[in-house]
């Protein structure tokens, strides 16, 4: 499970986009204090992305940029500061991207998605049970059977054995593979799940409100 470590000042804003982002599938833990933040960083404290917002308290996220950077976390800056100077700023200093408030939730889903994909090591193969997925061929085969799969649905399956026994929502689900301008119903998720579990025979159960989870020991 990646763990998202959120930076902003604004309590009510933290909680809500830690429990979205919780909900989601995520580990999530705020801060909303600049110094603070870069005191647990300093102390060894790991996480696989940054959320920052730019005007904090006690140390400013530009400045503050610095010490994610050289802990190897990638930084999205939340904020908004919406000049040209300032996102420029933000991207030339590192920030891996720059979204302006107010922001939709899928949208930043999708940013943060594409992020750590790319800070994620690579692999060649996934396994899953009997199941083996190829990331470079992206051939999948059952017992050394290939299954044959939509590009959609290797791409769920991906999504789904990437985030194994972790409840993924179909908020998640639709950013991640549609894309946030998606505008169809969530009965299309059912629809390629129900597909999966026939073609792959894999345990992908279904989360009451959320959405659904790729059970796997």
């Amino acid at each position: 499970m990646h763990r998202i470590f959120v930076v902003e000042d604004d309590e009510a804003i933290n909680r809500l986009l830690c429990m979205n982002l919780s909900v989601t599938g995520y580990a999530t833990e705020g801060e909303t204090d600049g110094l603070k933040a870069k005191a647990r960083i300093e102390r060894g404290e790991r996480y696989d992305l940054a959320l920052l917002d730019v005007m904090l308290p006690g140390m400013d996220g530009f400045t503050l940029l610095d010490t994610f950077r050289a802990h190897g976390i990638p930084v999205i800056f939340l904020t908004a500061k919406n000049e040209l100077a300032d996102r420029v700023k933000g991207l030339r200093d590192g920030a891996e991207d720059y979204i302006v408030k107010p922001f939709e939730l899928l949208e930043l889903l999708v940013r943060i998605e594409k992020v750590l994909e790319r800070h994620t090591p690579t692999q060649k193969t996934l396994v899953i049970g009997d199941v083996v997925m190829n990331l470079e061929s992206r051939i999948v085969q059952k017992n050394g059977e290939t299954i044959d799969l939509t590009p959609t649905q290797y791409d769920l399956l991906y999504l789904l054995a990437k985030n194994r026994n972790v409840a993924m929502s179909r908020e998640r689900i639709l950013a991640a593979i549609w894309n946030s301008d998606f505008m169809g119903e969530s009965r299309t998720i059912d629809n390629h799940i129900s597909q999966l579990r026939k073609r792959t025979g894999l345990p992908i159960v279904s989360v009451s409100r959320v959405g659904y989870r790729l059970e796997v020991d």
